[in-house]
């Protein structure tokens, strides 16, 4: 068993308090967005070995790449770690983006390696040659945009829109309130294609950024239709974090998903999503490959978003779990890379975690202590470990109060007498379905 040293990713749109507060620490004061742990080559995770916490890390990629049989057992059939685990921490929504599929990935990033576009450039679409399928469960209150609403819902957005645009303007624009009006009648035909491709036209009136302040200029003047109209809602609020952004309009296509703590989606290839605030737990293969359509200063590139975007209305992809023994909870998306347990301590107590191939383990709340062999850990909050596809069983208890004071995040070799010490905790572990 090994604990994981892992990297903060620092993107603009991160919470400046969130994982501080999880991990019950001062905040940075700068925007920390990811906690990545696992091998991708993006941030790979640094390993020691439990029973010596003070040996210098040495990158999990590595590590792995030294006994892929052993670490990854039949999981070494994917040439990888299959999945990438994360806590992100949204301050203000992520961009507007979408996922390839298997085939698209090797096929984008082969042509982009061909070309010789070297794989750190902003221009660049394929960073490796996977698909990145993926789920997030909330552990705060979560706000997402996830694959489009039906055409007739987002036309009546739109008639809405066009109808406080006119107001605004005391009918006389031709600009915004017209084309708002043209959207209207292209869902209504149920062509969510054309309407996407209109409003993220790098040439059209929506690109040029005034048609979006005119929209949110006139939606504040209009109260009861923000009343009615959560998308419509949302996006004014989408828009003082990224004013001028057509991927504003973008997101009254699309499905605002509210999730309670414990709540999760799961996002297949093609849909098209944002999440907009909350800290949550994400799961995904292994991957970085982000197809974007606005709320972004990256790169867009508008005709390879749409030829991976799935163009149709669909239920919002709920992940429910289904328990499985006391205290645990099992997400099973669809997905073949990746399972996601939940374990509550005391419930779980004497649980022995699912090791389907190897395992990444996270403390969420509490501390939990995490019992392999000869080896043992206890964890606090944003603490993580990795146990290789030929670790012995491994059994979770709660922590000890005392060792998790100590701040060295493990403890070898004691147990607590009468219980006293154990204090409640949950962990997250990820592992092959």
């Amino acid at each position: 068993m090994f604990l994981l040293r892992n990297a903060i990713r620092d993107y603009a749109w991160g919470s400046a308090t969130l994982l501080a507060e999880l991990q019950g620490r001062t905040p940075s004061g700068r925007p920390e967005a990811e906690l990545w742990m696992g091998a991708h080559p993006g941030a790979p995770s640094g390993v020691v070995p439990a029973a010596d916490p003070s040996a210098t890390p040495v990158p999990l990629d590595e590590l792995i790449a030294r006994d892929p049989q052993a670490l990854l057992g039949h999981a070494a059939r994917f040439g990888r770690l299959p999945y990438l685990v994360k806590l992100l921490a949204a301050g203000r929504p992520l961009s507007i983006q979408a996922h390839p599929t298997l085939d698209q990935a090797r096929a984008g990033f082969a042509a982009e390696e061909a070309a010789g576009i070297p794989i750190t450039a902003a221009h660049r679409n394929y960073r490796d040659d996977n698909h990145k399928p993926e789920m997030v469960l909330a552990l705060t209150p979560f706000t997402a945009l996830c694959g489009f609403r039906s055409p007739e819902d987002a036309a009546r957005s739109f008639d809405r829109l066009a109808g406080a645009l006119a107001e605004h303007f005391e009918g006389a624009d031709a600009g915004p309130g017209t084309a708002a009006a043209v959207l209207a009648a292209t869902l209504r035909a149920g062509d969510l294609e054309a309407a996407f491709s209109t409003l993220l036209d790098p040439e059209g009136g929506w690109a040029a950024g005034a048609w979006v302040q005119d929209v949110v200029a006139a939606l504040r003047r209009a109260p009861r239709v923000l009343e009615e109209d959560l998308n419509l809602s949302t996006a004014v609020g989408i828009c003082e974090h990224y004013p001028g952004d057509a991927g504003v309009m973008v997101s009254v296509l699309l499905n605002r998903v509210d999730l309670a703590p414990g709540q999760a989606i799961h996002l297949p290839a093609g849909n098209v999503h944002a999440y907009l605030h909350g800290l949550g737990v994400e799961v995904m293969a292994a991957s970085d490959n982000v197809l974007r359509g606005g709320l972004t200063p990256k790169h867009v590139d508008v005709d390879e978003l749409r030829r991976v975007v799935r163009f149709e209305a669909l239920p919002v992809p709920y992940c429910t779990p289904h328990a499985d023994g006391a205290g645990r909870l099992v997400f099973r998306p669809p997905f073949e890379e990746f399972r996601l347990e939940r374990l509550d301590l005391p419930a779980a107590t004497g649980a022995t975690l699912t090791a389907n191939g190897p395992v990444i383990a996270v403390c969420t709340a509490g501390t939990v202590r995490i019992d392999s062999g000869h080896d043992s850990a206890l964890l606090t909050p944003g603490q993580s470990v990795f146990l290789g596809a030929a670790e012995g069983p491994a059994v979770v208890r709660p922590g000890d109060r005392d060792a998790a004071r100590d701040g060295t995040g493990v403890r070898t070799g004691s147990r607590t007498a009468d219980g006293a010490a154990a204090t409640p905790g949950t962990l997250f572990a990820v592992t092959l379905p």
